[in-house]
């Protein structure tokens, strides 16, 4: 039996009279991927921002490992092995790919009184994750010219540096060709082949069913399915998302 690696019980999250979140629990084990899902409005986002610890629930608890957690900032979350992805990468096209993945974490070393950033370390260490993901991205290469799929390596060999336990990605497949959706989708069966748990938000059916071990499906901020993949379909989920099926 596969270990629970995150366990949502009960999540609810209110705005004052907006209920985003309602009663929302679901688990993801070590080393699986689940799929989230849900139309504009349906809570996804809310949830990844609790868990990454950007909110705090009104009501219900977070367990990692099987461990309470109480994230007051995405900082504890990070701490705790919780890493996010957001669809923006938050990535800096003037620097290189070693320089983005150790932003704001940079390497240093001693060179008299000063501590100058160690950039051969950071390339080092760099290539070492990229060889890792099987990416042929490369460390002194520039951002701005790299593609949606060498992008996406870059900002989740950033999640590598601290033992993730956790990777949530935010729409990882939107908005890049073909050939980059298949890259992206290798990096994720990766991370997971490396005992690491990843909830993967996206619109793109076709992507979740491809590397999914469950999928879950919210509307209107509640959960309405959370099952394995291999038990739902396609036209399952959609009737899902937009109430043709109530539950599953």
């Amino acid at each position: 039996m596969v270990a629970q690696r995150l366990t949502l019980t009960g999540i609810s999250k209110h705005f004052g009279a907006i209920r985003a979140l309602d009663d929302v629990s679901l688990s993801v084990g070590e080393g699986k991927v689940l799929g989230l899902m849900g139309d504009n409005g349906a809570g996804k986002s809310t949830l990844v921002k609790i868990i990454a610890g950007n909110f705090r629930p009104s009501a219900g608890k977070i367990e990692l490992d099987g461990e309470p957690c109480d994230f007051s900032h995405p900082k504890d979350a990070q701490r705790s092995g919780i890493e996010i992805v957001y669809q923006d990468l938050a990535l800096c096209d003037n620097l290189s790919a070693a320089s983005n993945v150790f932003l704001g974490r940079e390497l240093r070393r001693q060179l008299g009184p000063l501590r100058i950033i160690d950039y051969r370390a950071m390339h080092t260490r760099a290539g070492e994750l990229f060889t890792q993901l099987k990416s042929e991205t490369r460390p002194r290469d520039l951002v701005r010219r790299m593609s949606g799929g060498q992008r996406q390596a870059v900002a989740i060999a950033r999640t590598l540096l601290s033992d993730a336990k956790v990777v949530l990605m935010d729409e990882p497949t939107a908005a890049i060709s073909v050939r980059q959706v298949a890259e992206v989708l290798d990096l994720i069966r990766r991370l997971r082949d490396r005992g690491i748990s990843v909830i993967l938000i996206s619109h793109r059916m076709p992507d979740v069913f491809a590397v999914s071990d469950r999928i879950a499906v919210l509307r209107r901020g509640e959960l309405v399915a959370h099952k394995d993949t291999a038990d739902s379909s396609p036209e399952e989920v959609t009737g899902l998302i937009t109430g043709a099926i109530q539950a599953a």
